[in-house]
């Protein structure tokens, strides 16, 4: 069976990771920064990255930084595209969040001091942080990982208002979300890193993220009508 194509919209220099997930688990990818819109792949993979700017979901700066216009500016059309063509869309970290927010939700800037503490990097810790995560009963994730599983992150904004479709299917610790499904779309998004429990970069003290993976390359082929 051929391989399916997948378009990786990213930052530049740090797609690596993603490509070799999805080449792992048997899709070709097909990797750019701010690609153009096209909707001629088998599926969609968005990024983790730079915040996004709060504009797009129609709020001030209330903590949002090192924001990545380009990507905004890229991203939001060619995600559009997507919705409208109902193809495989997979969003990670900033994915998920962008993917929200192209719903119509919107994002809590900056999650504070205390949840923080389980969900960014600080100077005095290296790498991801990992914590548990809740799934809800019936999710992709509950079905490969059971009720509750470990996972890494590395963020400091979460979404906040669930875009139109969408459902929360895992909680952190906190209860922040860390993964929603479509009710309609093939679409899932995760706000840990996947990418950074998969294969080489396969870890311990974590679920295994390559299941995520496998799955949307399955979906991607057609071999399975949803999530």
């Amino acid at each position: 069976m051929k391989a399916p194509r997948i378009l990786l919209s990213g930052s530049d220099g740090s797609r690596i990771n993603y490509e070799n997930a999805i080449r792992r688990a048997g899709g070709i990818p097909c990797s750019f920064y701010c690609p153009p819109v096209s909707t001629d792949y088998d599926g969609l993979l968005l990024c983790g990255g730079e915040d996004v700017d709060p504009s797009y979901f129609h709020q001030e700066n209330r903590g949002s930084r090192d924001m990545d216009l380009r990507r905004d500016q890229a991203e939001f059309p060619l995600v559009a595209a997507w919705l409208a063509a109902e193809k495989p869309i997979f969003g990670i970290c900033r994915g998920h969040q962008v993917l929200n927010i192209a719903l119509g939700g919107t994002l809590v800037q900056d999650i504070g001091p205390e949840p923080a503490l389980f969900h960014t990097h600080d100077s005095h810790c290296a790498g991801d942080k990992v914590h548990p995560v809740r799934a809800a009963a019936g999710s992709v994730l509950h079905r490969f990982y059971g009720p509750i599983f470990p996972v890494n992150s590395s963020h400091h904004q979460v979404v906040d208002r669930l875009g139109t479709g969408l459902r929360a299917t895992a909680w952190s610790e906190s209860g922040l979300v860390e993964g929603m499904e479509h009710d309609t779309l093939p679409l899932l998004c995760v706000q840990f890193h996947p990418e950074r429990m998969s294969y080489d970069r396969r870890r311990p003290d974590t679920a295994d993220g390559s299941f995520l993976f496998e799955h949307f390359i399955q979906l991607c082929r057609g071999g399975c009508t949803g999530w």
